[in-house]
């Protein structure tokens, strides 16, 4: 009866430790890819052209992630000294300071948002929509994770958009 007990008890607690709910992507190529704005007057530009390969501005910024981080560790700092002065507050302020600062870093390496948007033949008016035509029509492209990472800093709100917007779309 005991062992029967921890058993049920081993089983429970496992079942708790384990993630509930873990989003499953569908394959790219079933995703329904949102319609982009052929043209560059959207808010968020494709990092892909329309024939495949990467923009103009994400050759050019192959480098940027390393100055994006090199802002978040300024932010980071920023922020740490703020902390010490209004607690909690401080550390989102880094946080914010730091996304700006790698925005700031990483668009002056890919040219600029001028340069950005005079070589960028597709645009999206939101996030989610770039995300998911990414994933749908560029994820087995070579240069596909430098790309996003790279679109990910010049549009830090594509970080947390990302995953949700395809598990979104794969249903």
């Amino acid at each position: 009866m005991k062992t029967a007990a921890a058993v049920a008890l081993a089983l429970i607690l496992a079942g708790c430790a384990s993630p509930a709910y873990v989003p499953k992507f569908a394959a790219p190529a079933t995703i329904r890819a949102p319609q982009p704005i052929m043209g560059n007057s959207g808010k968020f530009m494709s990092p892909f052209t329309e024939d495949g390969t990467v923009a103009a501005w994400v050759e050019k910024g192959k480098s940027a992630s390393a100055g994006s981080s090199l802002g978040g560790f300024v932010g980071a700092q920023a922020g740490q000294k703020m902390a010490e002065q209004i607690p909690f507050i401080g550390g989102m302020l880094g946080q914010s300071l730091g996304e700006s600062a790698g925005r700031a870093i990483a668009l002056k390496m890919v040219g600029g948002e001028e340069f950005i948007r005079a070589n960028s033949d597709m645009s999206f008016n939101t996030v989610q929509e770039l995300a998911v035509y990414m994933y749908a029509k560029n994820s087995s492209h070579k240069d596909y994770a430098e790309a996003l990472k790279l679109t990910q800093e010049i549009y830090p709100e594509l970080k947390t958009a990302y995953f949700p917007a395809i598990a979104a779309a794969s249903h």
